[in-house]
């Protein structure tokens, strides 16, 4: 997994329940939309992220209609298995030295 796909799984667990748009999640990742919407595609393709368009007048909401997406139920547990394994793998060992005092182990 890639560090870009795991800063959107992330801003996807901070709340699994709520839909979320593009510009939102830019805003949460840093990320820019080139990098953001095709991880969003991917996750679609992996059945972990659905994606609806809202349903509004585009002209009575004087704006566009956003497209949100939520994590499914089989994507909030796979993604915090996943970010659970990433974390696992890059985590820095660590010693206590004699006064208590957590180290990296080098």
């Amino acid at each position: 997994m890639t560090v870009t796909t795991a800063q959107v799984l992330a801003a996807l667990l901070a709340d699994p329940a709520a839909d979320r748009y593009g510009l939102e999640l830019i805003q949460a990742t840093g990320l820019a939309s080139g990098t953001l919407y095709p991880i969003l595609h991917r996750l679609q393709e992996a059945g972990w992220v659905t994606a609806l368009w809202e349903d509004i007048d585009p002209a009575e909401a004087g704006r566009p209609a956003r497209r949100f997406y939520r994590l499914t139920p089989d994507g909030v547990e796979q993604a915090r298995d996943a970010l659970a394994e990433l974390h696992r793998r890059t985590a820095v060992p660590t010693t206590k030295n004699a006064s208590g005092t957590v180290r990296p182990a080098w």
